[in-house]
């Protein structure tokens, strides 16, 4: 019977709390897994490997997780497929692994699940870790459109065939290529067998992408907003909140981090702030921990700002000391957590869609809104303002560290502006 895959590296936090001097502290089922191979393969030498150089990036949760997926995958492909040590693979088993990458086993793919691990209890103080039997070391989900559709037809839905992106083949080639680097220089291994593959370009190459556009349009965005004010005049105990949650993400162009906070920083209304020359800024903590000042539009502040903060029975307008949570939850504690906006969110985008099917709106009108998510917020207002704001100061008050990013994603000819030039164009009699 042949050995399925299980993970071997668990959450960032826990990843943390390894003895990197031995394995006292690895989870008995990997120690047991990873003894469960033939000497030869090395499973714990290249489990170890693999350990040393997930650590040298355990400075920042986001690349860990990244690379985590792909040395993991590669020691797993290595021991249970290859049957050779991860250090002595070749080109022609890197090669081969690529390939496998592209047209994984059925036995490999999943679906997109949440912990790796789960704890249980079986008897004793202290819980034991078990794997997690949905996970699977390729994943694939089930577009949000799909689900929605699903969800409106009473009908059930499988899993998509999986296919990797040609971004993701070449984070692939360029993960494991960065491992045996990692691996020569601390002298564990004097070949990187993906270096050596001759034609690089294929999981380098990048075919074009078909754009989707993370924005609503006008209509559906009158109708979000339309929605939410409905919400919060219908039960304002429950909804002022997720109304100035869409009101105050749309008019800043903020990310969901920008509004919850950060470590080292939580939003408050004192970091809505007025100048000597009547214009209100908002200060925020942004990603890199960049801090930054947003201009803030006049119709927020009176409409949205002022609304919600009487709801909260606060003078209409902060002062610099204004110590109150921008967000808190409705027991009273500071903050909420990004997924909880992100629910919030979804709630309003649920019901516009209903209000919209409901008014007799073409499917086209509507079937974004099956796919949307809280950051087409940022994108829909940044789309919207591109044609009356310098890309300049749109960059600004976006945070991109560069102008060209704002210029590419917004101020470039657009799909539907490019397709009218041609369309009209006729076959004949172009005199």
């Amino acid at each position: 019977m042949a050995i399925q895959p299980q993970p071997l590296f668990d959450t960032y936090a826990n990843f943390l709390a390894l003895n990197f001097n031995g394995l006292s502290a690895e989870s008995p089922i990997v120690l047991d897994f990873l003894a469960s191979f033939d000497p030869a393969v090395c499973a714990e030498d290249g489990y170890l490997a693999a350990r040393a150089f997930l650590k040298s990036y355990a400075g920042n949760e986001r690349t860990f997780n990244s690379y985590r997926t792909q040395v993991e995958r590669l020691l797993l492909w290595s021991v249970i497929v290859r049957r050779r040590p991860l250090l002595d693979l070749t080109r022609v088993d890197a090669e081969a692994y690529m390939e496998f990458c592209l047209n994984p086993p059925t036995s490999w793919i999943g679906p997109v699940i949440r912990g790796r691990f789960l704890e249980s209890q079986s008897g004793s103080d202290a819980p034991d870790r078990a794997v997690n039997p949905n996970w699977r070391p390729f994943c694939v989900s089930v577009p949000k459109r799909v689900k929605k559709v699903a969800d409106e037809t009473g009908t059930e839905v499988g899993l998509p065939p999986f296919v990797m992106s040609q971004g993701s083949t070449a984070q692939a080639f360029v993960s494991c290529s960065s491992f045996f680097e990692f691996s020569i220089a601390e002298g564990m291994s004097e070949f990187n067998p993906f270096r050596a593959i001759r034609q690089k370009s294929h999981y380098r190459q990048r075919s074009p992408a078909e754009s989707t556009s993370k924005a609503l349009t006008p209509l559906q965005w009158d109708y979000v907003l339309e929605t939410a004010e409905k919400m919060a005049d219908e039960e304002p105990e429950t909804h002022e909140r997720t109304l100035f949650i869409t009101a105050t993400m749309f008019s800043m162009y903020l990310r969901v981090s920008d509004l919850v906070g950060r470590p080292n920083w939580k939003p408050c209304m004192g970091d809505f702030r007025k100048d000597s020359h009547g214009n209100w800024w908002f200060y925020v903590v942004g990603k890199g921990n960049k801090s930054a000042k947003i201009g803030v539009r006049d119709d927020y502040i009176d409409q949205y700002l002022v609304r919600y903060r009487k709801h909260l029975k606060l003078p209409s307008l902060p002062s610099p000391g204004d110590t109150t949570p921008l967000l808190a939850s409705f027991k009273g504690r500071a903050g909420l957590s990004d997924r909880h906006v992100r629910l919030l969110m979804q709630g309003v985008f649920d019901n516009t869609l209903a209000r919209m099917v409901e008014a007799g709106w073409d499917d086209l009108e509507v079937d974004n809104l099956r796919v949307a998510s809280t950051h087409w917020l940022r994108h829909t207002s940044a789309t919207f303002d591109a044609p009356l704001r310098t890309p300049k100061d749109l960059q600004t008050d976006m945070r991109h560290s560069s102008l060209a990013t704002t210029q590419d994603v917004y101020y470039n000819t657009h799909d539907d502006k490019r397709a009218y030039s041609v369309k009209r164009l006729g076959m004949k009699d172009r005199g």
